[in-house]
């Protein structure tokens, strides 16, 4: 590339770093407190929340990079127009197929970048993030009982323990527990107490030296029976995990495979590579700016179609999935008709370059 064009591409290029940097930051905040409050209720340790965030973000960037590129090239572009920089460049014979051929550098780079994570890292990073949510639940639902800390437990009834204090034993003491057995209620107080079956499904509690309270709130019909040994049995519900998401479907078995969603899914895929190549021959005339216009003029523009693109392609996922579209037509009419969009696009401003210097030698001659 010549001097100029590798100006253009670190310009974009720089931009489209940023953008996207952005961009992910925001999506990542949202999901970073949902994490932490998962981890500070304990419902599943805190040691994990990089390695989900980490995985989280490599699952939007399918989202991000052909936002950030689309939008840095509106940008980039838009700073040069407004700055008079782009005027000097075609004053010096910058042409169409020069300002072109450093963005589609990019583009290329993007698309190769949006297949290998489409195709391969997303459906393993989001298969990876599930087992290791349900692996977390699962440790922190059969997990031990923590001391200073009222922890329920979900399965044939409602129970709630808590217990003040534990020894290098593991025994529980001042033990308070709580169990709802349709409109009855049960109070168990006792001095100490045993987890037994700690990690498993089956669990019991067993209590020593303590009283259990029974009967119905609201009436004054209660019984109080002192034990020296008591348990309570507890049935955990297994954590099971959603495993028949497309998303997370190797590559190669929606291909080999004959179902309407499968061939939907991998369309999906296949979409976000070819729309970043699409979006950036679009995005150069969209970026032309006239004279005194500000440099953030088109950006509604840019929002304005990818949106419309993006949404119209969910919708000819859905055809597709539905078989209202055959396969070999797929989402491939979406592109094209964008792809006319951007090629008209580009004769536009072409066409009005011819008519201004015809204006120009016109004026000359007279």
């Amino acid at each position: 590339m010549r001097i100029i064009e590798r100006y253009i591409f670190r310009e974009v290029l720089q931009s489209w770093i940023g953008v996207t940097a952005v961009l992910l930051i925001i999506l990542l905040s949202n999901q970073l407190a949902t994490v932490l409050s998962r981890a500070a209720s304990g419902g599943f340790p805190g040691n994990i929340v990089l390695v989900l965030l980490w995985l989280t973000s490599l699952e939007q960037m399918v989202v991000l990079v052909p936002i950030g590129l689309f939008l840095a090239i509106m940008l980039a572009l838009g700073r040069l127009y407004h700055e008079s920089e782009m005027t000097a460049m075609q004053a010096c014979g910058l042409g169409n197929r020069a300002l072109l051929r450093p963005v589609l550098v990019l583009a290329v780079m993007a698309a190769g970048l949006l297949a290998w994570l489409a195709f391969q890292v997303v459906p393993q990073s989001a298969q990876r993030a599930l087992d290791i949510r349900g692996q977390a639940l699962r440790e922190a639902r059969f997990a031990r009982l923590e001391p200073g800390k009222f922890r329920s437990f979900s399965g044939n009834s409602n129970i709630v323990f808590y217990a003040e204090s534990v020894d290098e034993q593991d025994v529980l003491h001042n033990v308070y527990a709580e169990r709802a057995i349709g409109p009855k209620l049960e109070i168990w107080t006792a001095k100490r107490a045993e987890q037994r079956g700690v990690g498993d499904q089956q669990q019991t509690f067993v209590l020593y030296d303590g009283q259990r309270y029974e009967g119905v709130p609201g009436s004054s019909e209660f019984r109080i029976i002192e034990f020296a040994e008591g348990g309570i049995p507890i049935t955990l519900p297994e954590v099971i995990a959603d495993t028949t998401k497309r998303e997370m479907r190797p590559t190669m078995d929606l291909l080999y495979s004959s179902d309407a969603r499968d061939q939907a899914e991998l369309h999906q895929r296949a979409a976000t590579p070819v729309m970043v190549l699409i979006l950036a021959i679009l995005a150069v005339p969209l970026a032309k700016l006239r004279p005194r216009q500000g440099r953030y003029a088109r950006v509604g523009y840019f929002i304005l179609v990818y949106l419309l693109y993006k949404g119209v392609l969910v919708i000819a996922g859905e055809w597709l999935g539905r078989g209202q579209v055959p396969t070999w037509l797929g989402m491939w009419w979406v592109h094209g008709v964008v792809f006319a969009i951007a090629a008209l696009a580009w004769w536009r401003i072409g066409h009005m370059r011819w008519w201004m210097r015809r204006d120009v030698h016109a004026e000359a001659h007279a």
